[in-house]
C-alpha cells in the first residue's frame, strides 16, 4: 500500500467520503424515489404521480367530456414540459394506457384513433391520436378549484400541481395499479366501482364492518375483460384481508352444436391482460408439438368483440375435459395477483386490507368535504361582507352621492361616516350606476338571506360529524348510480363459478395423446418403450451381455408401477418412456433404487385391481394397486421385508377365491384368499410356514374350477376340489408335498 494522497497544491479541495455510507445513502434516495414518484399509487385517489400529471394537464387544457379533443402530442408536451420531466414514450404509453377499455376497468380516458387493442397491437403515433376527459376524470378532479386539495410546486417551481386529486371516485379498487418499485410491488386487480359504493355505504353505517361483512357487496375483481373466477369464497376472503393473494381467472365458454351431432367450443372472453393473438400462437405451438391430444383446431373469427374458436378432435371429446386440458397448459387461465400495497396516506407504503383501503379513501373524501366547506364559508364570508356595505349604501344613497362627488377622499369619508371597512368601502367605489336600482336593491337583500342560510349551513356542517357523513353518503350514492349495474359501463362483467370437478388422471391423459406401446425391461436395467403392441419379442436386441427380462403391453396415457425385491412400489407415467430406438436407458435415472435392489415386476395400475404381495420368507397381504402409486422417485415402501428377504410376487387378485402357495421345499399349501387380510403397507401375514428356504411361486384360483399348472413340456394338468383335499388347510400351515406332474421348477407356469 502506498502513502493516502494529498490535497493538490493549486486549489480544490477534496473530501473524502466512506464509499458504504456514501452508497447507502445514495440508494436510499433512489428507492424512496421510486417508490414515493413512480412505482406506487396513492390510495387516496388511486394515481401514481403520472397519472395525476396527465389527468392535471388535461384539465388546465381544458379537455372536459363536452369538449373538442386534442392531439395526444399536445398532452404529451404540456405533462413534460411542465410537470413531469421524463421521456415523452413513457408518458404516452401511461396516457394510452388510461385510454384502453380492455386495461382499464372505468378509462380515464377518451381516446379518439388507434389506441392499440387486445391483440397486442401498440398504438399509433401520439401525432395521429387524439383525447379528452371522461366523466371518470372529472369525478376525480371536483372540487379542485375549491380548495380541496394542497398543490405543490412543479420540478423547477414555475407552476403548481396537485399532491393529491380529490377522488370522487374510488379509483383505486375500481380501476387498480400495478408497479415494481424497489423491494416492493403492487398488484391490484379492477372492481366494480357500484360493488365499492355499496361497501363504502355500509362503512359509513357500521365502521366496525369487518371485511367478510364488507364481501357481501364488494363479489371479488371485475376485469375489463370478464372471465370467469374460479377460487373458493375463503381464499378470496383470506386475500382482502391480507391485502395479498391471487385469483385464478378463465376464459368464458360455451359449446356451440353443429350438424351431424358435432360442436366446437367458442371462447367469448380471455383473462385479464392476456394478449389474444399471442395465447392463439402459444395453443398453435403446442398442438404442433401433440401436448393438447384432444384439440383438432383452433381459429380467431374475432370482429369487435372475441370469438376464439375451438374444435375437438372428435365428437365423442367430452367438451369440459378439452377445456380443463387447454386451461391446464395455456394462457385461457390465469393467476392474477393481489398485493394491496400502496402509499398510506399519500406518504407510508404499507400493505392494506380491504377495509383499510376503504376507510382511507371515506377519510380523504371527508378531508376534502370539510376543506370545501371552509372554501365555501370563506367565500360567504367575503361576499356577506360586500353585499352589507351595498345595502347600506343603497339606504344612504343621495349621502353616498354627495360624498363620491365632494369629498378629496371619498374612501376614507366614507368609511368613517358608515363604518365601513376598507372591502366594503372599494366595492361601493367600484359599484356601477345602473346598479343603483330599487330592483337591484331587492336582489341584494335576497342574496344576503340565501347567503345567511347557507353559512349557517356550512358552519353547522363543519360542526357535525353525522352531517358530514350525510353529505358523503350523498355524494357516494350519486356515483353509485352513475356507474350502477343497470348501465352498459356499470354491469359486472367478471363471473363466479366452482371449477368442473375432474379426477386429475382425467385432466392428465387429456394432456397426452393417447397410443398403444410396449414396455421392455431388460436383465440389465435399461427401460424402453416402443410403439404398438408387440406380440413377438423375440426380435428385440439387447446390448451383448443382456437379455429380455420383461415386457407387458400398455397406453401412453397409463400408470405404470414397478416393484422392486425391497418391497417397494415405484411409479411412472407411460409418456415419460424412453422411446425404442435405442436400448432403453437405464431404470435408475427414472427411480431411487437402491444398489443391492431389482425390479421383480412391472404392470399397468389399475385401481380398481387388487394383488397379492408375497415375501420370500411366507409373509403377505392383499394391497389395492391405488396404494402402489406415488408421485415421488423415490417410490413408495408397501410391503415392509427384513435383511435376505425380498419380494417374490405380487399376483393380481381377480375373480380367484383361493390361493396355493408352494415352497422351495417342494411343499404345496391351499388355503381360503379370504383369510388374507388387505391393508396399505405393512409385513403382512404368515401365509405358509418353512422349517428352512422360502416361497417359490403363488398363484389365486377359483376352487370350482380346480388347479391348473403347466409342466416345462407345455404339458396342462388340472387337480380338482375333491383331488386337492389333501392340500387345503388354513393359512399359516406347512401344506404336503406337490402332487404328481408337478414342475420340477417348483412355478406353476412351469
Amino acid at each position: 500500500m502506498g502513502k493516502p494522497s494529498t490535497p493538490p497544491s493549486d486549489g480544490g479541495d477534496i473530501e473524502p467520503i466512506d464509499l458504504k455510507a456514501a452508497l447507502e445513502e445514495r440508494y436510499l434516495a433512489y428507492a424512496l424515489s421510486t417508490i414515493m414518484g413512480r412505482a406506487l399509487p396513492d390510495v387516496r385517489d388511486g394515481l401514481k404521480p403520472v397519472h395525476r400529471r396527465i389527468v392535471h394537464a388535461m384539465r388546465v387544457l381544458r379537455l372536459d367530456p363536452g369538449q373538442g379533443y386534442k392531439k395526444c402530442a399536445r398532452i404529451v408536451g404540456d405533462v413534460m414540459g411542465k410537470f413531469h420531466p421524463h421521456g415523452d414514450a413513457s408518458i404516452y404509453d401511461a396516457l394510452a394506457r388510461l385510454a384502453q377499455d380492455f386495461s382499464i376497468r372505468y378509462p380515464l380516458i377518451d381516446g379518439q384513433g388507434n389506441f392499440g387493442n387486445i391483440d397486442g397491437d401498440s398504438p399509433a403515433a401520439m401525432r395521429y391520436t387524439e383525447a379528452r376527459m371522461t366523466d371518470v376524470a372529472t369525478l376525480l378532479l371536483r372540487g379542485i378549484d375549491e380548495d380541496a386539495v394542497d398543490f405543490k410546486p412543479t420540478y423547477n417551481e414555475e407552476e403548481d400541481e396537485p399532491v393529491v386529486l380529490p377522488g370522487a371516485f374510488p379509483n383505486l379498487l375500481a380501476n387498480g395499479s400495478s408497479g415494481i418499485a424497489v423491494g416492493m410491488a403492487t398488484s391490484i386487480p379492477p372492481h366494480n366501482a357500484a360493488e365499492i359504493c355499496d361497501a363504502a355505504l355500509h362503512l359509513i353505517e357500521r365502521p366496525e364492518a369487518d371485511v367478510e361483512a364488507l364481501l357481501r357487496f364488494i363479489q371479488g375483481p371485475d376485469f375489463p375483460t370478464g372471465g370467469v373466477i374460479v377460487d373458493k369464497q375463503p381464499q378470496i376472503r383470506e386475500a382482502y384481508e391480507t391485502g395479498r393473494g391471487s385469483f385464478r381467472v378463465r376464459a368464458r365458454w360455451h359449446k356451440e352444436e353443429l350438424a351431424r351431432g358435432g360442436y366446437v367450443v367458442v371462447v367469448t372472453e380471455i383473462p385479464y391482460q392476456v394478449q389474444k393473438s399471442r395465447l392463439i400462437e402459444k395453443i398453435a405451438e403446442l398442438f404442433q408439438a401433440r401436448k393438447l391430444p384432444l384439440l383438432a383446431d383452433i381459429r380467431d373469427e374475432s370482429a369487435e368483440d372475441i370469438r376464439v374458436v375451438i374444435e375437438p378432435k372428435s365428437r365423442t371429446v367430452d367438451p369440459e375435459l378439452l377445456m380443463e386440458s387447454m386451461f391446464r397448459l395455456t394462457d385461457l387461465e390465469a393467476r392474477v395477483s393481489l398485493n394491496m400495497n400502496v402509499l398510506s396516506g399519500g406518504k407510508v407504503p404499507r400493505v392494506l386490507s380491504l377495509r383499510e383501503v376503504l376507510l382511507e379513501w371515506l377519510a380523504h373524501r371527508r378531508d376534502v368535504l370539510q376543506r370545501r366547506t371552509r372554501n365555501r364559508l370563506g367565500q360567504i364570508e367575503r361576499r356577506l361582507e360586500i353585499v352589507a356595505g351595498y345595502l347600506v349604501a343603497f339606504l344612504n344613497l343621495d349621502e353616498v352621492i354627495r360624498i363620491i362627488r365632494e369629498e378629496d377622499e371619498p374612501k376614507a369619508e366614507l368609511m368613517r361616516t358608515f363604518e365601513l371597512t376598507d372591502v366594503q368601502a372599494e366595492a361601493i367605489l367600484n359599484m356601477r350606476l345602473r346598479s343603483l336600482r330599487k330592483l337591484e336593491e331587492m336582489e341584494l337583500r335576497r342574496e344576503h338571506e340565501g347567503l345567511t342560510l347557507e353559512k349557517a349551513e356550512k358552519e353547522a356542517l363543519l360542526g357535525s360529524d353525522a352531517l358530514q357523513w350525510k353529505a358523503i353518503d350523498g355524494e357516494i350514492r350519486e356515483v353509485r348510480e352513475t356507474f350502477s349495474k343497470k348501465t352498459k359501463l356499470g354491469k359486472r362483467r367478471t363471473l363466479f363459478a366452482d371449477a368442473p370437478a375432474r379426477a386429475e388422471g382425467d385432466i392428465a391423459g387429456a394432456l397426452i395423446e393417447r397410443e398403444p406401446i410396449t414396455v421392455v425391461l431388460s436383465q440389465k436395467g435399461f427401460l424402453r418403450a416402443l410403439r404398438g403392441h408387440m406380440a413377438d419379442v423375440s426380435t428385440l436386441t439387447f446390448r451383448e451381455g443382456d437379455g429380455l427380462k420383461l415386457f407387458f403391453h400398455a397406453m401412453t396415457t397409463d400408470r405404470l408401477v414397478f416393484l422392486s425385491t425391497g418391497g417397494r412400489a415405484f411409479s411412472l407415467g407411460a409418456d415419460k418412456l424412453p422411446g425404442g430406438r435405442g436400448q432403453g436407458d437405464p431404470i435408475r435415472l427414472a427411480f431411487e433404487l437402491e444398489d443391492d435392489q431389482d425390479v421383480v415386476l412391472g404392470f399397468v395400475a389399475d385401481p380398481e385391481r387388487r394383488r397379492l404381495m408375497v415375501s420370500s420368507d411366507g409373509y403377505g397381504f392383499v394391497a389395492s394397486e391405488a396404494d402402489l402409486l406415488s408421485g415421488t422417485r423415490k417410490g413408495k415402501q408397501v410391503l415392509n421385508v427384513e435383511a435376505r428377504v425380498r419380494l417374490v410376487a405380487a399376483v393380481p387378485v381377480e375373480d380367484g377365491d383361493h390361493v396355493a402357495i408352494v415352497g422351495e421345499n417342494r411343499k404345496l399349501l391351499v388355503f381360503p384368499l379370504s383369510q388374507v387380510p388387505q391393508m396399505g403397507r405393512g409385513k403382512g401375514m404368515r401365509l405358509q410356514r418353512y422349517k428352512d428356504g422360502g416361497v417359490s411361486d403363488v398363484k389365486i384360483f377359483k376352487i370350482g374350477g380346480g388347479l391348473v399348472w403347466t409342466d416345462a413340456a407345455g404339458r396342462q394338468f388340472n387337480r380338482s376340489a375333491a383331488e386337492l383335499v389333501g392340500w387345503l388347510g388354513d393359512r399359516a400351515t406347512t401344506g404336503r408335498l406337490v402332487p404328481n406332474g408337478f414342475p420340477k421348477t417348483n412355478r406353476f407356469a412351469g
